[in-house]
């Protein structure tokens, strides 16, 4: 639980030491476990008897805990320290997913995925901005996106594993298995050597309180119109594939990992080079190819290259939106920007997973994934604004 200053020994241009691999590593494991619970949960609901408007509300209550509390975490990683804010979200996060297993009542889990998220906010804001540190500025877009394959290993390997799962084992085995992830991420958290807040930064912090970092609102805003198809693809692909007799919904968050990984390796070095124009546009069109894949969606092999489309998509946007906002961000406001980030993150996958919720009960599932896409577009023609606003600098 050593600490570091910026002044130290860190190799100015390295991004593979130590700590950086630690921070990867427990990144996996609390990713593994939440990523095992994201198509479950929405089968649990079911399971307790809940409709498919409180799949959405179970869902969008969980991210927008998450929303609501990442401006504090933002504020503390600056003011208590990254240790204390990372330890916390993942002790709430363990004790919370824990509970699920003497889950009952649908009432009950909503409160407690309340508790989820929070945790969930705290250690997402806090791992990002711990990851931020460790990583030399010219190489944050390359350090980024080799830090979000951490979280796209567990990808490729939660939702599957997961769903295997439910069909051999109890609910409540599930999730206490995801529990104990959470728990590998905790022990591991305890090794690394974190950033050491300043005085100064921290009495800065304290006098001032804010909900959000003005200088990654562009790179958020454009974030939130893509996590909205998070809501329709966690949430209620596995009941459209089912209730079309599709197959192999498993293999689809395989191959949806496995190319965001693909996309990953190279769409960081090529931000670095040429900037967010180089992966916006071509990253939001293949998003935009794969919901709409979705919608027609008339065997599994069209599932498969939906998913391979989504991931090669997300995979190259992401971390050039997140590397974005914490490059705009003073140095003593990388906390506050990455909450900034991933508050725009959570309510996006909220608001798509309670309004898919109802257009699911109106419409039908299919007409989830055209709405999703008229989402992505929207995001498309707001970053084509500002470019043509800010002289193609954005």
């Amino acid at each position: 639980m050593a600490e570091y200053t910026e002044t130290q020994t860190i190799d100015k241009e390295k991004i593979w030491t130590k700590d950086f691999a630690l921070i990867c590593a427990a990144n996996f494991f609390i990713f593994l476990g939440f990523q095992m619970t994201l198509p479950t949960i929405p089968l649990f609901v079911q399971h307790l008897g809940g409709s498919d408007q409180l799949i959405g509300v179970v869902t969008g209550i969980f991210t927008f805990s998450a929303l609501l509390f990442r401006p504090y975490a933002g504020h503390a990683l600056e003011s208590k320290g990254r240790q204390f804010v990372y330890m916390l979200g993942l002790g709430i996060f363990v004790l919370s997913v824990a509970s699920y297993s003497i889950i009952g009542a649908i009432g009950f889990l909503i409160i407690m995925r309340m508790a989820q998220g929070i945790g969930w906010g705290f250690s997402t804001t806090a791992t990002g901005t711990i990851a931020t540190d460790l990583i030399p500025q010219k190489r944050r877009g390359e350090g980024m996106g080799y830090f979000g394959l951490s979280g796209n290993f567990a990808l490729a390997l939660g939702p599957t594993l997961g769903l295997t799962l439910v069909g051999m084992i109890s609910f409540s085995q599930l999730f206490l298995i995801c529990a104990s992830l959470g728990l590998v991420a905790f022990l591991l958290s305890t090794q690394i050597r974190y950033k050491k807040v300043e005085q100064s930064e921290s009495k800065a912090a304290t006098i001032k309180f804010d909900f959000f970092e003005k200088s990654a609102v562009k790179p958020a805003s454009l974030l939130f119109f893509i996590t909205v198809t998070f809501g329709g693809i966690a949430s209620f692909l596995p009941l459209y594939t089912a209730q079309k007799g599709i197959e192999g919904i498993e293999i689809y968050f395989l191959f949806f990992a496995l190319f965001l990984m693909i996309s990953r390796s190279f769409a960081g070095k090529l931000y670095d080079l040429k900037g967010h124009i180089a992966v916006f546009i071509p990253g939001t069109s293949l998003i935009i190819g794969a919901m709409l894949l979705l919608v027609w969606l008339p065997n599994a092999t069209v599932l498969f290259i939906a998913a391979a489309l989504y991931g090669l998509g997300f995979g190259s946007v992401q971390p050039a939106l997140q590397a974005w906002a914490v490059n705009e961000a003073a140095a003593n406001r990388k906390g506050m920007a990455n909450a900034t980030f991933f508050a725009s993150f959570d309510l996006g996958v909220g608001v798509g997973a309670m309004t898919f919720g109802l257009i699911a009960a109106s419409f039908g599932y299919s007409i989830i994934y055209l709405a999703a896409a008229v989402s992505v577009l929207a995001s498309m023609l707001i970053y084509i604004t500002l470019l043509i606003k800010n002289g193609r600098t954005a």
